[in-house]
């Protein structure tokens, strides 16, 4: 692999936030209840580096949604909680790049390494790593740093979470990013 700190690689953490606490409100039975402070591990070793921090939120349109901007499920997760010199990027969309300036700030600094951590895995992660790979950054997507909750199928099948998840990185792994997990990317940093 490549050495990841001396390509002076990029963290990525997505929608932190604290409307992802109200599990029923995304379908319940969340799978990875660790990942926050997977993120939480990561963050910690960044700073240390004094490598590149970036932190994605989620603005919701919808006045009646957890993460519009006048809920308090808008704020960004204790845990990960943004130092003032980290940037703090908003988006309307799923994908970090869409609306945003993430991708010029990243060129600016002439970063072609990402790491992608956060929340939720099918959706916001997903999209933001498929668009991270066909950007061409060398990506990495955390395992045991994102989660996701049940879904129900277009039939009203029920998904349980955790395969959800798997299904996700699966489909990302190899051709949108390389897939590894905390112990892993905190060996090789």
């Amino acid at each position: 692999m490549n050495n990841l700190r001396a390509n002076n690689t990029a963290l990525i953490l997505i929608d932190i936030q604290k409307a992802f606490d109200n599990e029923a409100f995304w379908g319940g039975n969340r799978n990875n209840r660790h990942a926050e402070e997977n993120c939480a591990r990561i963050l910690a070793k960044w700073r240390e580096l004094k490598l590149p921090i970036f932190h994605i939120n989620h603005s919701s349109q919808n006045p009646d949604s957890l993460l519009h901007k006048s809920n308090p499920g808008f704020e960004i997760k204790d845990l990960v909680k943004p130092f003032a010199d980290e940037p703090v990027i908003t988006k309307e969309v799923n994908s970090a790049f869409i609306g945003t300036n993430l991708k010029a700030q990243l060129d600016n600094q002439g970063i072609t390494h990402l790491v992608i951590v956060g929340l939720t895995t099918n959706h916001c992660v997903s999209t933001t790593t498929r668009m991270s790979g066909n950007y061409g950054y060398n990506t990495y997507l955390i395992s045991d740093a994102t989660a996701t909750f049940d879904i129900i199928g277009i039939n009203g099948e029920h998904f349980d979470a955790e395969i959800v998840h798997q299904i996700t990185l699966a489909n990302l792994n190899k051709e949108f990013a390389t897939i590894i997990n905390t112990d892993k990317l905190l060996e090789i940093i």
